[in-house]
């Protein structure tokens, strides 16, 4: 049993080193752009997937060749919009959504809390990059795009793409208290009677873009086409996990989701192999990040084509097109889709699109971490504190696994109770190995403790605080999200590094109430741990500590009762 808790416990340690590595790559302080610059000029030379296939084809015997616009980015002239939520610039040449800002989204939290407490104790304050998270950004270094446009049938008359220059009387647009919504209109006429008009509608307090391009067609011959909706972008390089932590760390990258095959990842190693070419109805694309996601969503009813492409540049795009569609001369017809450019908020993304609320992305312990996060919601709309929510789930679980620790802590306390007889047993038969085990677990049947009982509660709280982990890690609603006091924080580390220190304390307490090992090396080993797991829990998110402290604190109070019960016992 000593053997087995032991493997355990020292597995657990790795798990954690190798978790708070991973959390300080992908979720440390790092700068970002946030102040609205201009557009640059960057070209590229390839062609994306050809527009054929079910979804492109207009007869049996005329399936064209028609190629979605190559993937680029322009100089034109830009219009500013801003609504309550975003601030943004949608570019002239071809009506691609860049500098995108989350306006309630700072980078960094200005706290006033911890930087008079830093200041009292003669500590320095550092200057907070308060503006808001860019999600699109036009900068090369960080080159993320939203493009969409038109795509004529062969032997039909050109349309507008992504290069097209489109025409707007206004500058900017600003979403006024009294409005709901507001409506963005670029056009664009041919010579041929053609007219199209591209539309974005922007709703008050929500992250969904209404993308319409209407097709007017007063000239004397029919014309057909497809939409097209793309995003583009440049993959953030900045940190790359090692050997031990790659394989924890979120992802990022392209997903798609489709009738069939549902939630499907599609990283930028994958686009460089293998261009995507997938008909589906309904769907949608996107490419997610830590906390934020941007997603392509056509129509639920119609069928819907799916394709990617790794540009030389280093630039990747992943994007849809829709059905081809016949406008008559004298006639008009639209094209619609969605946008979404915001915080991974999974109860909003599910009225959105179904499936995506899956881009918060809780690794394979999803069927666990989904529970988890309702729960969570569903404390904190009761109380309106994420750190109270946490308090709350952490006595759900051990109300829920109270049988189970019962049980534990039980055997636990009559291992401590027999320690003195393993002892003597352990000294008698010292040259006998064989022996020593054989007596040892006559004396486990006769006083009929279960020698694996010990290991439970630390079976349980693996899986738990992996689960909690990606919770944390991967839950937009925790960053930045207030507790009390000095924790103005839950997503980042104790900037005081209080909790950690009680963690290790209340680990310290913990570990006093369980039978240290017969081995004495692996008693002295096991005496370290609590400071060890105080050294990884310095860096960790202080809600990811506060659930420990609590879960700690808890069983504490449980096992003291049960051994103070069971050392009253004959």
């Amino acid at each position: 049993m000593d053997n087995i808790r032991f493997i355990l416990i020292v597995t657990f340690a790795m798990l954690v080193f190798m978790l708070q590595q991973a959390w300080q790559l992908d979720y440390g302080p790092k700068p970002e752009v946030a102040a609205i610059t201009d557009t640059i000029a960057a070209n590229t030379k390839e062609d994306l997937p050809s527009a054929t296939g079910a979804a492109a084809q207009t007869a049996p015997a005329e399936q064209n060749t028609t190629a979605v616009p190559l993937a680029t980015v322009s100089s034109a002239n830009v219009i500013t919009v801003k609504t309550d939520v975003l601030a943004l610039q949608i570019d002239l040449q071809g009506g691609t959504i860049q500098n995108l800002d989350l306006l309630n989204y700072p980078v960094e939290k200005s706290n006033t809390v911890v930087d008079k407490l830093r200041a009292m104790v003669g500590l320095s304050v550092s200057e907070k990059n308060t503006a808001p998270v860019r999600l699109f950004d036009s900068s090369q270094e960080k080159l993320f795009v939203a493009q969409s446009g038109l795509i004529a049938d062969s032997g039909f008359a050109t349309a507008p793409s992504h290069h097209t220059v489109f025409k707007n009387e206004a500058t900017s647009y600003d979403l006024k208290p009294e409005q709901d919504s507001l409506t963005v209109p670029l056009t664009w006429t041919d010579n041929n009677g053609l007219t199209i008009i591209k539309l974005f509608t922007f709703k008050r307090g929500s992250y969904d873009i209404t993308l319409e391009q209407k097709v007017k067609n007063d000239s004397d011959k029919p014309w057909s086409g497809r939409q097209y909706s793309q995003l583009l972008r440049v993959p953030d390089t900045s940190s790359k996990g090692g050997m031990l932590t790659g394989g924890m760390r979120a992802y990022a990258g392209g997903v798609i989701y489709t009738e069939k095959e549902k939630y499907q990842k599609i990283s930028y190693d994958d686009m460089a192999d293998e261009n995507l070419d997938v008909a589906t109805k309904g769907g949608w694309t996107a490419l997610i990040q830590h906390y934020f996601a941007s997603a392509w969503i056509p129509p639920a009813d119609q069928e819907n084509h799916f394709y990617t492409k790794a540009l030389t540049d280093g630039h990747y795009v992943i994007g849809t097109y829709s059905p081809s569609v016949t406008v008559n001369a004298n006639s008009d017809a639209q094209f619609v889709a969605q946008l979404f450019a915001g915080p991974k908020i999974q109860p909003m993304m599910e009225k959105i699109a179904p499936g995506l609320e899956l881009t918060v992305d809780y690794s394979f312990l999803t069927f666990i971490g989904k529970p988890i996060y309702w729960l969570l919601n569903q404390i904190h709309d009761a109380a309106g504190n994420w750190g109270v929510a946490i308090i709350g789930v952490t006595l759900c679980i051990k109300l829920l696994f109270f049988p189970l620790s019962q049980s534990s802590y039980k055997s636990m306390a009559k291992m401590r109770k027999i320690q003195p007889r393993l002892k003597e047993l352990q000294e008698r038969f010292a040259d006998d190995r064989q022996r020593f085990n054989t007596e040892m677990m006559g004396l486990y049947k006769k006083e009929k403790v279960n020698p694996l009982g010990g290991c439970l509660p630390i079976l349980v709280q693996i899986p738990v605080f992996m689960c909690l982990y990606w919770v944390l890690s991967e839950t937009v609603e925790f960053r930045q999200a207030p507790f009390m006091l000095w924790i103005q924080d839950l997503s980042i580390q104790d900037p005081f590094y209080v909790l950690p220190v009680i963690m290790g304390i209340t680990m310290k307490i913990q570990q006093s109430l369980n039978p240290a090992p017969i081995d004495p090396i692996q008693a002295k080993v096991m005496k370290m741990f609590p400071i060890v797991f105080t050294i990884f829990f310095l860096f960790f998110p202080a809600g990811l500590v506060l659930y420990w402290v609590v879960n700690n604190t808890l069983s504490i109070i449980q096992q003291s009762y049960i051994t103070k019960q069971i050392a009253k016992m004959p």
